[in-house]
């Protein structure tokens, strides 16, 4: 009986500790207007051509997933970890900090229909890219803004976009989001895969999820599928 007492209690706790969470203020993001386009004719270098790679960490990956599957010319997005020293890392040692990698999404996107710089549009306008280690309630390194760039092209433009997001002043402070070579890339257990499509009714997907891809549709409307 006493185990069973132990139980419920843990349980009704658990449960306490979870709708808290969803339904406490997130820190909501207003996505910035009047946002400074990259035209990346006029950044050197030639354009991309064939099927191509971005990788982003800007938040919880259940989020952003949701954001870039939704755009035309994205084939494919893959949550994931990347950036930190151990090998095979999971769910659990991302989320304690202690593998050092960052949540993040790996695109297969077609530069046909849509550039990279467009790409960077979307990843800078979804999230808060001043906050280090930071979206919303979220903290933690695992949370940190960056672009893991495949190419000296992709490394070219971020930085360019970057520094003419700062000099418009975007936002009422600088840009910490960092840009750096992608190293290994470690898809995420299953469970995490295309979370908000099988999960809509979810809390935190009605809550955190929803009103963010909402912002999009209206936002990016020509640029959804």
């Amino acid at each position: 009986m006493t185990a069973k007492i132990v139980l419920a209690v843990a349980g009704a706790t658990l449960f306490a500790f979870v709708l808290l969470y969803i339904l406490k203020p997130h820190g909501e993001f207003t996505m910035p207007e009047n946002f400074p386009v990259l035209d990346a004719a006029k950044v050197g270098s030639e354009a991309e051509a064939g099927t191509q790679t971005a990788t982003f960490a800007n938040g919880c990956f259940w989020c952003t997933e949701a954001v870039f599957q939704r755009l035309k010319g994205v084939e494919k997005v893959v949550s994931g970890y990347i950036g930190g020293a151990r090998p095979n890392p999971t769910y659990e040692q991302v989320c304690t900090g202690v593998s050092g990698h960052a949540e993040a999404i790996q695109i297969t996107y077609d530069p046909a229909v849509i550039s990279f710089p467009e790409l960077l549009e979307v990843f800078w306008r979804s999230h808060d890219p001043t906050t280090k280690n930071r979206q919303g309630n979220d903290v933690g390194t695992q949370y940190r803004s960056s672009i893991f760039y495949h190419n000296e092209r992709q490394k070219q433009l971020a930085e360019v976009y970057k520094t003419k997001i700062d000099t418009a002043k975007v936002f009422p402070a600088p840009v910490v989001t960092e840009i750096v070579p992608a190293t290994t890339f470690y898809p995420a257990e299953g469970y995490h895969q295309n979370y908000f499509n099988d999960n809509p009714r979810q809390g935190y997907c009605r809550a955190v999820i929803q009103p963010k891809v909402d912002k999009l549709s209206k936002v990016f409307a020509e640029k959804l599928k």
